[in-house]
């Protein structure tokens, strides 16, 4: 494998995007299971661990316009997963908030989710997944 290429040896910003499309789609099939996509996932994973987010603050964090954010929300509020509330100070903005349904499907999608990445570390020691998810952490800080 040449230098130019994704793999060993490659620039480290396409072999960081290989990983996550790779991990995106093995993942992504995980949450075919649950009718979720990785966007709508996170996003149910963010509102109940931040209540009260705005779509401008989904759209931010899910990597996406506003626009793509308010129909993935469209979405999971049509299913009943979400629900908008008004701003109790800004008459434009709606605030993201989970429902129980919500809760619960995000309860097993994230279960599974969670032995699909036990699988995909399954060749790493400890120590190995332990500095991957530092380094992973300070790339993202660095990054800001």
């Amino acid at each position: 494998m040449s230098q130019d290429d994704c793999g060993s040896g490659g620039s480290l910003t396409f072999m960081v995007r290989k990983v996550w499309l790779s991990m995106r789609a093995s993942i992504g099939e995980v949450l075919a299971d649950f009718g979720l996509t990785s966007s709508q996932y996170a996003t149910l994973m963010m509102t109940q661990r931040q209540p009260g987010m705005s779509v401008s603050d989904i759209a931010r964090e899910v990597g996406s316009t506003r626009q793509a954010a308010n129909e993935m929300l469209a979405s999971l509020e049509k299913d009943g997963l979400i629900e908008r509330h008004p701003h109790p100070t800004d008459r434009r903005t709606h605030q993201i908030a989970i429902t129980e349904k919500g809760r619960a499907v995000y309860r097993k999608a994230h279960a599974a989710v969670g032995r699909r990445e036990a699988e995909l570390e399954a060749g790493f020691t400890p120590e190995q997944r332990a500095l991957i998810r530092e380094w992973l952490g300070g790339m993202a800080e660095a990054c800001r």
